[in-house]
């Protein structure tokens, strides 16, 4: 057993990352901007304002589990996706974009048609890990396997858990400097108390239970 319950009328955040065949965004850069774009959107004011145009799907997705999906487009079909709300963040290449939650099974007619798996890019062998103190750093589990899809749902998990539930003298100054992210492989360095983990549903991929993510602030913010 999963030791999840269950989905009752599950929603859906959608992130369409921005594949080109030139030039090739890497797979680090994808997940940073995945991770901004997700904490971008929930302290949009469109999101924050009870009036706001995205006010009431988040809500309603916030209420359910938070289960991501992330699609790929390029050429006319990403062009197509601008006519959507949505907010966007970029990392070199790498563009995403995170549109307002929807019931799982109700995808909007510009994002239905791309494609959900797949998405598996690599990195440069001589990629650093960016990033001065202050920012939020992601750390992926060693030896869990996941597409490069996959894993922009896991650290989008990941930062928006670290918006919502670390204390407020951290998240107040990381959203000060823009929300900057670093994604990096390995085990997790600050004490339970001070990160937040992602264990995985086991809907896709992994095992459910998995910890596929951790996050927390390792520098002085």
């Amino acid at each position: 057993m999963s030791g999840f319950e269950p989905e009752v009328d599950p929603w859906a955040l959608s992130l369409v990352a921005r594949v080109e065949r030139e030039p090739l965004p890497t797979h680090t850069g994808v997940l940073i901007a995945a991770a901004r774009a997700v904490v971008l959107l929930l302290d949009d004011p469109r999101t924050t304002d009870p009036e706001g145009e995205l006010h009431d799907a988040v809500q309603a997705w916030r209420d359910r589990r938070i289960r991501k999906i992330c699609r790929r487009a390029r050429g006319a079909k990403w062009d197509r996706t601008a006519g959507l709300p949505h907010v966007e963040a970029s990392h070199g290449d790498a563009v995403v974009r995170v549109f307002a939650p929807h019931p799982r099974d109700e995808v909007p007619p510009a994002l239905k048609p791309l494609q959900v798996g797949g998405l598996d890019l690599t990195d440069p062998e001589e990629l650093r890990a960016p990033g001065p103190d202050g920012l939020l750093t992601i750390r992926l589990s060693p030896g869990v396997t996941m597409t490069t899809g996959k894993a922009a749902a896991q650290v989008g998990h990941a930062a928006q858990l670290a918006f919502e539930r670390l204390p407020a003298a951290r998240v107040d100054p990381w959203r000060a400097a823009g929300f900057p992210v670093r994604v990096v492989t390995g085990a997790p360095v600050l004490e339970a108390a001070g990160r937040i983990d992602v264990r995985d549903g086991g809907f896709t991929e992994v095992a459910p239970g998995t910890v596929t993510a951790s996050a927390g602030f390792e520098g002085t913010v």
